[in-house]
């Protein structure tokens, strides 16, 4: 059976009724935005600003001046094959509202390699909007941000006599797929693990034959437990009973021998918890000073006047934020600070952030107005603007170390690595260590909702 026009779109139709209320659960990454993010110019898509920018009306001082070093993307390889991101026309957004509202995102946006590194010198590119590899170093394709527990599901063809996998819960450089990863194998003539096996671990069917034709893993990674499905049909129900589980880990794609293709890569995080009740602000707390007024309406924190932020109580460190925001007029400004100092009248906002600003230049969303939607503003500049005012949006947010991975309405706009000396405040220097999650009332033209808003920790 040819499985090439198959999706996550057609496949997520099929699924039982149990499943797919897993794919109602809104999730946005909050766009956050720090105190005086004005109209002020901004670095290069994906790349960081190369000098300190002005300050803004609501908090921005001299501290910026701190700074030890211009930050850089991380959307080159760490090793191996450099893998760039420019656009040449807008991603295709291939999920619908309801699978954004659930957290799905898309992996792969069908013109680059765009937040996936390379560990060898395979020859990885995309051609005619598939991933590709057929020659060099056998290697993965990798993530470069990891992901604790989710549902992946992706598409793939192998060539005849080919040897390929999906890496699950990985290291950039596994070594052992019994002790450092969870390696799904495609490989029908694999003399102990034929496709749908995990190597070294489990094996799968014996008469799986997927090799020259397009096919369809539906792999959900939760706790010590993973289910694969193949082609709709379950292949693989393991569980990892050893004494030192996999927790977290990247996601990656093999070339192993032979040509692979993938397409239709798409990842759900799971395992979030709500920090927003839909009911009242409980859990949060509002910034002294402020003048910003925050209420509940319709189940969404709404937000207007400002300059003002409220808060969460809990503090996060290395997580996965999942929000909706949605911007009631013309290019507002406002956003999502994370891993943030405990704000004060003096000093509100010292913290990332995410910007929400949906303004581009000329109106060509190439070209984002004011560092755009999903940036790390002061830092990066959004690929692209995939969001539009008075509109909800889906906005994911991996946060892990010094790295920094936003997805917008299922596409990934910004991949950025802190480099800079470590300081409690991130405007002034890299922080690991956890921080408040916070949301902006930017001016006085504000005028926004969030909803949804939840996050988990990553191990």
């Amino acid at each position: 059976m040819e499985h090439g026009a198959r999706n996550i779109l057609t496949v997520a139709k099929s699924m039982t009724n149990k499943s797919m209320g897993r794919f109602i659960t809104p999730w946005l990454f909050g766009a956050i935005v720090v105190c005086g993010c004005g109209d002020v110019p901004e670095p290069a898509p994906g790349l960081p600003a190369a000098a300190k920018r002005p300050g803004g009306p609501s908090g921005d001082d001299a501290s910026d001046t701190k700074q030890a070093q211009p930050s850089r993307a991380i959307n080159l390889a760490d090793k191996g094959k450099k893998v760039a991101g420019e656009v040449s026309r807008l991603p295709e957004p291939l999920l619908n509202p309801e699978q954004l509202a659930s957290g799905w995102v898309q992996l792969f946006d069908g013109q680059t390699l765009f937040g996936w590194q390379s560990n060898s010198e395979a020859n990885w590119t995309v051609r005619n909007g598939v991933i590709h590899a057929d020659s060099g170093a056998p290697g993965l394709l990798v993530t470069t941000v990891p992901f604790a527990d989710y549902e992946l599901m992706c598409d793939f063809k192998l060539a005849i006599g080919g040897n390929s996998g999906v890496f699950l819960r990985t290291p950039v450089t596994p070594e052992d797929p019994a002790e450092d990863c969870y390696e799904l194998n495609i490989c029908d003539s694999h003399p102990a693990f034929q496709t749908g096996s995990l190597v070294a671990r489990k094996k799968g069917p014996a008469d799986l034959k997927v090799e020259g034709d397009w096919h369809t893993f539906h792999v959900v990674v939760e706790g010590p437990k993973i289910a694969v499905k193949l082609d709709g049909k379950p292949v693989l129900d393991f569980t990892d009973e050893t004494s030192s589980p996999l927790v977290a880990g990247r996601i990656g794609l093999q070339m192993n021998g032979g040509e692979i293709e993938f397409r239709n890569v798409f990842a759900r995080p799971l395992g979030a918890k709500p920090l927003f009740n839909g009911n009242d602000l409980q859990g949060w707390r509002e910034v002294p000073g402020g003048k910003s007024r925050f209420t509940v309406v319709d189940g969404a924190i709404h937000v207007e006047d400002g300059a003002g932020f409220l808060e969460s109580e809990s503090t996060w460190g290395n997580f996965v934020l999942q929000a909706e925001a949605r911007t009631n007029g013309d290019e507002l400004n406002s956003g999502i600070f994370f891993r943030a100092e405990s704000g004060t009248a003096e000093n509100p906002s010292n913290g990332y952030e995410l910007q929400i600003h949906n303004g581009s230049k000329n109106g060509n969303r190439l070209v984002p107005g004011n560092a755009g939607t999903g940036a790390i503003f002061r830092r990066t500049t959004a690929r692209f603007v995939a969001a539009e005012d008075r509109k909800w949006c889906a906005l994911t947010l991996v946060a892990s170390g010094a790295n920094f991975s936003v997805w917008v309405n299922g596409l990934q706009v910004t991949e950025w690595r802190d480099e800079r000396s470590g300081d409690p405040n991130p405007r002034r220097g890299r922080r690991l260590t956890a921080g408040h999650i916070s949301l902006q009332g930017h001016d006085p033209t504000t005028d926004l909702d969030f909803r949804g808003i939840r996050a988990a920790r990553l191990p």
